[in-house]
């Protein structure tokens, strides 16, 4: 049957969800651990730029295949996702050269938006007074994903070689459809719109929602800054002396940020987003003011928790504001929020590089916090005009 947002939401439910988007996501961090070995394996300027077209495949999908959440049946769509995305990782696996991995990680990038078609439902099945921490829950399972996949890879990596974590990846989406299958409700579109009507309806979505457009250009340079972290730190970690297992292992470290996923989803059902956002982006700057200090690896550890608790906050807390917007259109509003955040991850995933190759960690650092402080200038101006 369809499932009816004003019932409760069993907690069985909600680790089901929890646990698939968490191994949706995934799959766009394997990479970034095992940079160092996929360059070496893969000599030439291509494979540096692994972990931004996986980006980038992430930002194609949120445009081209999350909006379908509002047109098909929503568990049928993200159990054929989960069944793609297991190709493009045999695709990954097989690549022979720097060029092929960029096309896999293209792919693997766009289906796993699997994650981002589970959200919205998620925020459909909750009921209304609990949403925040729903949202905040699944969320939780997706930053356990984004952090706990750096530690499988980079140990997987290191005993195995990368293309074996590729290999892996494999069976876990495939497990992670029959999980949707067996346990997903069914859920129809509210609303009847052709393909082509529901895309260009994203533009009247982004022009008439101006809360819309500043949650997502805030988050969006709150996530360039942490991929500039994410996507150079094994690099920093090699040059201290480490190998990929170690970068790998800051993904454990980064999991604290799992914990502001749902106090922050708590926070904004009973108060109201605006703080918790305000904190995000400030602590933002503090993490990434910590991790250039010259204090070794426990300064890096230091500033990669402070760092997600930050942006993971901040995250749930505009997600809330956003899907609340328009009810009968989340998925295509999370097209919007999330394509514009994960284009600012790949942005900055290909500033970070860049300045690595020129100035190394500390500038890396530097940009970072000064992503953060122009996002706190926009949330700034925007509470000034929300006032009477």
């Amino acid at each position: 049957m369809t499932a009816a947002p004003n019932r409760s939401m069993p907690r069985s439910l909600t680790f089901s969800m929890a646990a698939a988007t968490g191994l949706a996501v995934a799959n766009i961090y394997y990479n970034q651990p095992m940079l160092g070995l996929i360059q070496r394996d893969l000599p030439g300027a291509a494979a540096g730029f692994v972990p931004t077209v996986t980006q980038l495949g992430y930002a194609l999908g949120l445009f081209l295949l999350v909006p379908l959440g509002d047109l098909l049946e929503r568990r049928r769509l993200i159990v054929v996702q989960f069944a793609a995305l297991s190709v493009a990782l045999v695709l990954a696996a097989l690549a022979p050269t720097g060029g092929a991995l960029l096309l896999g990680s293209l792919m693997v990038g766009a289906f796993a938006t699997v994650a981002q078609q589970i959200v919205p439902l998620a925020a459909h099945v909750a009921p209304p007074a609990q949403r925040g921490a729903v949202i905040g829950k699944v969320m939780a399972g997706l930053l356990l994903g984004i952090l706990l996949s750096r530690t499988l890879a980079g140990f997987v990596g290191q005993q195995a070689g990368w293309r074996a974590m590729f290999w892996l990846g494999v069976p876990l989406a495939l497990f992670a459809a029959a999980l949707s299958r067996r346990t997903l409700p069914i859920s129809l579109p509210e609303r009847a719109l052709t393909y082509r009507h529901l895309l260009a309806s994203l533009w009247h979505l982004w022009r008439d929602l101006p809360v819309l457009r500043r949650a997502t250009l805030m988050q969006g340079l709150l996530f360039a800054a942490f991929s500039a972290f994410w996507s150079t730190l094994a690099l920093q970690v090699q040059h201290l002396g480490y190998g990929p297992s170690v970068a790998g292992l800051f993904g454990i470290v980064g999991a604290a940020g799992v914990l502001a996923a749902p106090m922050a989803g708590h926070l904004a059902d009973r108060r109201g987003p605006g703080a918790a956002i305000a904190a995000g982006t400030i602590l933002t700057m503090v993490g990434m003011g910590i991790a250039a200090l010259p204090l070794g690896i426990a300064g890096l550890a230091l500033g990669c928790i402070v760092l997600d608790l930050a942006v993971q906050g901040a995250l749930i807390s505009h997600q809330h504001l956003v899907y609340a917007l328009r009810p009968d259109a989340r998925a295509r509003l999370n097209t919007l929020f999330m394509g514009g955040m994960f284009l600012g991850g790949a942005a900055g995933s290909a500033l970070a590089i860049t300045v690595w190759q020129v100035m190394a960690w500390p500038a890396v650092c530097l940009l970072g916090g000064a992503l953060a402080a122009i996002a706190l200038v926009l949330h700034a101006a925007g509470a000034r005009k929300a006032l009477p």
